[in-house]
């Protein structure tokens, strides 16, 4: 496929998710869209259903990737890219990498979501570890903390991931 070819695909995929987004907020949803396309060409969509669902890991790209772990029956989605409305937050930047997606595209930046009321900038704060107060974590080690590795590790059927 020739550059022109792949930035052409890019753009139409990248207006597929926009159109996504825009029909969901009439759909009563949240203004995200996303499709994972696999290496083979297959496309799976998501929206964003926070509110719909009320779950707060509802979000497009997460639906998206759990569609297409689901129809390709695998967890490991390599060679397949994220097509997104909008630049994706930690939670679903973590989930693409998970998926073991290739490639990420997005429309909107995280500055667009921002001023309609979006901002999970204080996210990208908590990671870059200038906001550690917003979710304290501690480590608290037990006797028995490694047991669960240990049944993994002896588990001659578990399936490696």
């Amino acid at each position: 496929m020739s550059q022109a070819d792949d930035q052409d695909h890019v753009r139409r995929y990248l207006e597929h998710a926009v159109a996504l987004a825009v029909q969901n907020v009439a759909d009563g949803g949240g203004p995200f869209g996303a499709l994972v396309v696999t290496a083979d060409g297959r496309s799976f969509e998501g929206t964003n259903r926070v509110t719909l669902d009320n779950d707060p890991t509802a979000h497009a790209e997460v639906v998206a990737i759990r569609t297409a772990a689901s129809g390709t029956a695998s967890f490991d989605l390599r060679g397949s890219v994220l097509y997104t409305s909008c630049e994706p937050c930690p939670l679903c930047l973590a989930s693409a990498l998970w998926a073991r997606i290739d490639r990420v595209y997005y429309a909107a930046d995280r500055h667009g979501a921002a001023a309609a009321g979006f901002d999970d900038a204080v996210f990208y704060e908590y990671f870059d570890g200038t906001r550690p107060e917003l979710l304290p974590v501690a480590h608290k080690e037990l006797p028995t903390s490694d047991l669960p590795f240990d049944a993994w590790r002896s588990n001659p059927s578990r399936t490696d991931y």
